[in-house]
């Protein structure tokens, strides 16, 4: 059973509390990784108790005082949902600030929104599978989970899922030898759709400037991601970058290059490597964004709409080099 609470106007939402500034001198000490620590995260879901009849008995409202306001909560969700508490410990749940995106800026050139990092991606990949015609060659488009930690798990992408699917069609297809699959998926090419980091010039000196993305000027290519330079990341070689370019010259595409940012001051990988492993032609490309990983991301609807061409610019002329 799939429940959703706080997408609809009318539905209720949650928070996170936060201790109040004139209290907050040892908080205010800590390192700033530290701030907030996760246990303080829990979030409030109801204050009100339960609310007990006259002709129940006094033992059993004695009961009830215990816990009452956990006892409330979970009477509204067993009326509404079928939920008792017992389900928690199957339930699978996710609390995010899922607040309407809207256009930003008087010119309503931007997009604001939570999560832009990857649903922004996956959106125009996804529109872009459907939308594109007369390919020539076999198209997917293949959306994963739990990047940010790993991409672990049966949903992320170092799970067999893919490789899986694919040896199955190959075996319909009489082609079912482990050969012949290592030969089809060494044989593809693949756009890793995941966003980058957008030129930001209240804190300019995390960028060079040469090398940064920048809002409007359309889909951002990073070569390689990584941790200080390229660790941990995939290196996409020449050869494929200038098919890519050559694509993009055709179809008109604004595109640009990038890297994630300075490169002694960190750094950031995709799913681009996992695939690379297989001798898969593959390269990380997506939509710039400001304030990436906070509550509010923001993107350029130019850079949308260009990455959502080039996805499909992709699909119809792309092939292994």
């Amino acid at each position: 059973m799939k429940v959703a609470v706080g997408e609809k106007p009318e539905d209720p939402v949650f928070f996170v509390s936060d201790l109040l500034i004139h209290l907050a001198q040892d908080q205010m000490t800590k390192n700033a990784a530290t701030v907030v620590e996760g246990e303080a995260l829990d979030v409030i879901v109801g204050n009100q108790p339960i609310k007990v009849g006259r002709n129940v008995k006094d033992e059993d409202k004695k009961s009830a005082g215990k816990e009452a306001v956990k006892k409330g909560v979970l009477a509204i969700l067993k009326k509404q949902f079928g939920v008792e508490e017992e389900d928690f410990l199957s339930a699978e749940l996710e609390v995010v600030p899922a607040g309407r995106a809207r256009e930003a800026g008087f010119d309503r050139s931007m997009v604001l929104s939570y999560g832009q990092d990857d649903r922004v991606c996956a959106y125009g990949s996804y529109k872009a599978m459907l939308d594109v015609q007369n390919v020539s060659r076999t198209t997917c488009c293949l959306l994963v989970d739990k990047e940010e930690i790993g991409s672990v798990g049966a949903t992320g992408m170092q799970s067999l899922f893919f490789e899986n699917t694919v040896a199955e069609l190959m075996e319909l297809l009489g082609q079912g030898t482990t050969l012949a699959l290592r030969r089809t998926l060494a044989n593809s090419t693949m756009l890793s759709s995941d966003v980058s980091s957008a030129f930001d010039p209240l804190y300019a000196s995390a960028f060079d400037k040469k090398n940064v993305a920048y809002f409007g000027k359309g889909l951002v290519l990073n070569k390689f991601t990584g941790a200080r330079g390229k660790s941990g990341s995939n290196d996409a070689n020449a050869e494929y970058i200038a098919h890519i370019r050559g694509i993009f010259a055709r179809e008109k595409i604004n595109f640009q290059m990038s890297e994630l940012g300075k490169v002694d001051l960190g750094g950031g990988g995709t799913i681009a490597y996992i695939m690379a492993l297989y001798g898969m032609n593959v390269i990380d490309s997506g939509v710039p964004v400001l304030s990436m990983h906070a509550p509010w991301e923001a993107t350029s609807k130019a850079d949308i709409y260009e990455a959502r061409r080039g996805y499909e610019a992709f699909l119809k002329l792309a092939k292994r080099v």
